[in-house]
């Protein structure tokens, strides 16, 4: 039997009413679950870890009220509790000693309105999240800017004596001073610009953030040093401004290691100028090398036999 066009029509037009119906239903009225807790955190003392996530209603038909987020964590079904901020709800849970990990997904259940059928409960499902506790992390940097030499610390947990802090690619002198701190001084690099700082060691890498060098210039005196085998001779280095906490390292290097002996040259904090005594060694000629904002100068030595 051949159907008309309206008559075909007359048959389409209900199943397609039903099938709207049903998206509506399944569909437009449910809710947005997105999980806010990051995949790692840091370890705490008391081993208690805040799983946050936000139940974001879709339609103006899902009763606020009937709202009801549930956290089901290592096997085990928990209410959570809704916080100040808006859509968000968050749940306490107390890691297991000797756990680092644990898996959860949130189940919400919810009442739509209907204006003939009344209530309709339903439920929406979250997908499977991890949570991950890091016991080596870098909380921050003592200071985001500082002049080269300058020494600044760095604030965290499982740090080791093998531990670096890299300036992009170029390795710090670090200092290791604590299972939860570091400490680095500024290397040699251009001054004015910004680097990625990072601590690396142990096989692991941890992102320090952004840091940036400052211009600063500094004076040399007395302008040349004349010395006999054995003789010492007084150097000042002068900073213009106090030296930051920790102090700041003066890199000097030399052409005549053989012929000049000195000690490290550290501006010690809240001072502007330090005195070192150098020494003359083997007979030669050369200079002592140390950079500044004004570029790299030299201070002319010569070491004569007795």
């Amino acid at each position: 039997m051949q159907l008309s066009l309206s008559s075909l029509f007359r048959r389409i037009l209900p199943l397609c009413g039903a099938l709207l119906a049903l998206w509506f239903l399944t569909g437009c009225q449910t809710l947005t679950i997105t999980n806010m807790t990051p995949v790692t955190v840091p370890a705490n003392p008391s081993q208690i870890y805040t799983i946050t996530s936000a139940f974001k209603i879709g339609l103006s038909t899902i009763d606020p009220a009937s709202v009801a987020p549930r956290i089901i964590i290592d096997g085990q079904n928990h209410p959570m509790t809704k916080s100040a901020a808006a859509d968000v709800w968050e749940f306490d849970y107390q890691v297991p000693a000797g756990r680092t990990s644990a898996s959860y997904y949130f189940i919400v259940s919810y009442s739509s309105k209907d204006a003939v059928a009344g209530a309709l409960p339903a439920e929406v499902y979250s997908e499977l999240h991890h949570l991950n506790i890091s016991g080596r992390y870098v909380i921050r940097a003592e200071a985001s800017r500082a002049p080269v030499g300058s020494r600044v610390s760095v604030l965290g947990a499982g740090f080791t004596p093998n531990d670096v802090v890299y300036f992009e690619q170029t390795p710090t002198r670090t200092v290791f001073e604590s299972p939860s701190s570091l400490s680095f001084f500024v290397p040699s690099v251009v001054s004015g610009e910004s680097y990625h700082l990072r601590v690396s060691g142990g096989g692991t890498t941890l992102q320090v953030g952004s840091f940036r060098v400052d211009s600063i210039s500094f004076t040399v005196s007395p302008s040349s040093v004349l010395l006999r085998s054995g003789e010492q001779q007084a150097i000042t280095f002068a900073i213009p401004q106090p030296a930051p906490s920790g102090g700041m390292l003066i890199n000097v290097t030399t052409d005549i290691p053989t012929s000049v002996v000195m000690p490290e040259v550290i501006v010690p904090a809240g001072q502007t100028s330090v005195t070192v005594v150098i020494q003359g060694g083997n007979p030669g000629v050369g200079s002592l090398f140390f950079k500044s904002s004004a570029g790299e100068n030299r201070l002319p030595v010569t070491v004569t036999a007795r």
